[in-house]
């Protein structure tokens, strides 16, 4: 038989409070070897106050931080050590080559000699900058800064990636080198965390989705999971102009519409199946002083959930 695998990361009911506002209120959750966890929420739901009290920036008021499962307040050494983190912001000497960089941070984690040779020359290869290695910092695009912040998180071969929106800003190219970068390091049994304002990003790469707003966590579970708390239902947005009210009033009495909802330039409709609740719309918009200019359907996403559950947009 199999032993079960040990989680590198481990919150078991985190709390944090800056004078009377709660920033994070009973968090928990895991991550396996191997397995990417994307943490989700608006701004100000706590994810950044989670991030800092994982890597042990911010002791927690509450609960426990489990890396390998030793505590982060206890042991911060040990723990510090076995993490890798990507900051929001790019965490580069701009004056100093890439090559100098990861020389420098991997000093600070301890390297020296052939081993930081060997590992800076591994990671440059890994996020594919191997021939810009002698370059300055402030000569790369902001993908390649991306790339190369990436890489300084990785010199030291954590155990566990902490990435706070790691491809904010860059281009779509550069954005799925990270990417695939990413899930090799994933295949190698390098537990992540992942926080994006990218949806798609998260729907590609997390195997497990965690969603937090206001401090704490509303759901969490694979994409499927996810997905099914909405059923089935599609979307289906109807640009129009007219009587739109009458309109949401009729279309809300078709059979399979769950949800008609007056828009800012029309309607916003949730069947079950759009194929068959559609003609019955258009007849009800003909029947009526309505004019349809676009239809669009959508299948349902991560953001739908996301909207669904918290009704803000990730940005709010």
């Amino acid at each position: 038989m199999t032993a079960p695998r040990v989680p590198v990361l481990v919150l078991r009911g985190l709390r944090k409070a800056f004078g009377e506002r709660v920033a994070v209120e009973e968090v928990s959750l895991e991550v396996a070897p191997g397995q990417a966890y994307g943490l989700l929420g608006p701004n100000g739901a706590g994810k950044t106050t989670t991030i800092r009290m994982i890597c042990g920036l911010l002791a927690p008021d509450a609960g426990e931080v489990l890396i390998l499962g030793r505590d982060v307040a206890r042991e911060p050494l040990a723990t510090k050590a076995v993490i890798g983190f990507v900051p929001h912001e790019i965490a580069l000497y701009p004056d100093l080559s890439a090559l100098d960089n990861l020389r420098f941070w991997g000093r600070i984690q301890g390297l020296g000699g052939r081993r930081l040779d060997a590992r800076v020359a591994e990671v440059l290869e890994l996020v594919g900058l191997e021939e810009r290695a002698h370059d300055k910092v402030d000569e790369f695009s902001g993908g390649m800064q991306r790339r190369l912040n990436l890489a300084v998180a990785l010199v030291h071969q954590p155990r566990l990636l902490v990435l706070d929106e790691p491809t904010v800003g860059v281009d779509p190219q550069s954005r799925s080198a990270i990417l695939d970068r990413l899930a090799e390091l994933r295949s190698t049994g390098v537990a992540i965390l992942y926080t994006s304002h990218y949806m798609d990003e998260v729907e590609r790469f997390c195997d497990v989705i965690g969603i937090i707003d206001h401090g704490k966590m509303i759901a969490e579970g694979t994409r499927r999971e996810l997905l099914g708390m909405l059923g089935t239902t599609h979307r289906i947005d109807i640009t129009a102009a007219g009587n739109v009210g009458e309109f949401a009033r009729v279309v809300f009495a078709i059979p399979g519409v769950v949800e008609a909802a007056v828009t800012a330039d029309g309607l916003h409709v949730s069947a079950g199946d759009a194929a068959a609740v559609l003609p019955r719309v258009i007849e009800a918009a003909l029947g009526r002083d309505v004019r349809i200019s676009a239809i669009e359907i959508l299948e349902p996403d991560l953001e739908h959930v996301f909207l669904h559950l918290t009704g803000r947009t990730m940005r709010d």
